[in-house]
Formats: C-alpha cells, sequence, structure tokens
C-alpha cells in the first residue's frame, strides 16, 4: 500500500502563490533600494563642494571647541566664547563674533 501523501498531487492555492511572488519581488526592490541609497551616500559624502585650506591659523590664546562648514566659509567656535569665521579657500579670517553670556 503507498503512502496517500505520494499519490496526491500537492497544488498550492493561487492566494499563496501569488503571495510567494509578492514577497520575493517586494525583497528583490528593497534590496535595490538600499543598494541605490548606500551609493548615493556614498558618492554625495564623496564630493566635496570648495577645497579646504591646508591649515587655518587661530588666534593666539584661542582653542578650538566646534568647527562648522558652510559653503564659502569654516567657522570655529573658541574655548573664549568667540566665533571665528573664515575664507574656506583662502584661510584668511572674515570675521569675528563675540558671544556673551
Amino acid at each position: 500500500m503507498t503512502d496517500p501523501s505520494e499519490t496526491e498531487i500537492q497544488t498550492e492555492p493561487p492566494q499563496i502563490r501569488f503571495l510567494r511572488r509578492l514577497v520575493t519581488t517586494l525583497t528583490v526592490v528593497m534590496i535595490g533600494g538600499l543598494v541605490v541609497i548606500i551609493s548615493l551616500l556614498v558618492i554625495r559624502l564623496q564630493a566635496s563642494d570648495a577645497p579646504l585650506p591646508a591649515e587655518i591659523a587661530l588666534p593666539a590664546g584661542a582653542e578650538a571647541e566646534a568647527v562648522t562648514l558652510g559653503r564659502d566659509w569654516i567657522a570655529v567656535v573658541s574655548r573664549d566664547n568667540r566665533i571665528l569665521i573664515y575664507d574656506r579657500e583662502t584661510g584668511a579670517l572674515r570675521q569675528t563674533v563675540q558671544i556673551t553670556d
């Protein structure tokens, strides 16, 4: 006598087949989306808007606490409550802003 499971042809319902294809398609789309996002991030982060100067000379007694990059300027926040704004291409000091308490 043979096993009844061997003699019956097991076919899956159309809904299950549709679901399997849908899950596979969504998985491929998600993987493709992640590859595109990672590629764009790598390309964008490697692109430089303007060259940075080799070095920036801080005034005497100033210690850098934070640095912010703009399109054509670099801002350095010093420990003595000043914001020093430098030209991004030349590194020349443009402006000094005193922060008051």
